[in-house]
């Protein structure tokens, strides 16, 4: 096993082919969170994409071993980075596995994001065209920690055409209408909009534009909605 920081240099590189980036570095005292053995991890290495970066993997994988798997991008997510991890000699955690991680804060952390009138975490550059797959625990302290941006777009945004654009009004200042944004999207009107070429609301944010996700990937994450 290498050095501390060639540990975070050997998940850099081990993910790049996935199309899952290392999002960030955080670093706790007594507060991070438990590991398997009873200790609490030092380091949370924060792992995700950025725009529709995981899709020529993942959609690799789901037409061959992966067809027909249930939850298939979680599924994918886990074995891409659990084996990592254990590799590495870290622990690794998950948005869709219990006991539940707090994935935002440590995002907000991290990076310095808020969330967004959609409840998405917004990027400065990435907009709201990104995530987070996973995260990898150590019980040691490693690498630099990442330095937060000081800035939310959102505060920038005079317009804020992802509060007009919804046609049932599903997203407003303080909450986000989950049951009308399902019934819109199994009417004819949302099957032809925003389940053929995603979220309205979502792709009308200018923020990082140009990071916006393929439509088949669009597509899937609206379906996905759609069955909760």
């Amino acid at each position: 096993m290498g050095s501390k920081q060639d540990r975070i240099e050997d998940i850099r590189v081990a993910l790049a082919p996935h199309g899952i980036f290392l999002r960030g570095v955080v670093h706790f005292d007594d507060d991070g969170p438990e590991m398997a053995d009873g200790c609490r991890a030092e380091t949370i290495v924060l792992l995700g994409n950025v725009g529709g970066s995981i899709w020529p993997a993942f959609s690799t994988w789901r037409a061959g071993p992966g067809q027909g798997v249930a939850n298939p991008l979680d599924t994918w997510s886990v074995g891409v980075i659990r084996p990592l991890a254990e590799s590495l000699g870290g622990q690794a955690y998950f948005p869709s596995e219990k006991p539940w991680q707090p994935f935002q804060q440590w995002a907000m952390r991290a990076e310095g994001l808020r969330a967004s009138p959609l409840g998405v975490l917004v990027h400065p550059d990435y907009g709201l065209w990104h995530g987070y797959r996973g995260a990898i625990g150590f019980r040691e302290r490693m690498g630099e920690a990442t330095v937060p941006v000081d800035h939310h777009p959102c505060d920038q945004c005079p317009d804020k055409p992802c509060l007009t654009t919804c046609p049932v009004d599903a997203v407003k200042s303080a909450s986000f209408d989950v049951p009308a944004c399902r019934s819109l999207i199994h009417s004819p009107a949302g099957q032809a909009g925003c389940m053929a070429s995603g979220c309205l609301a979502r792709n009308a944010c200018p923020v990082g534009a140009e990071h916006q996700y393929p439509v088949a990937q669009f597509r899937f994450h609206m379906a996905a909605l759609g069955r909760v």
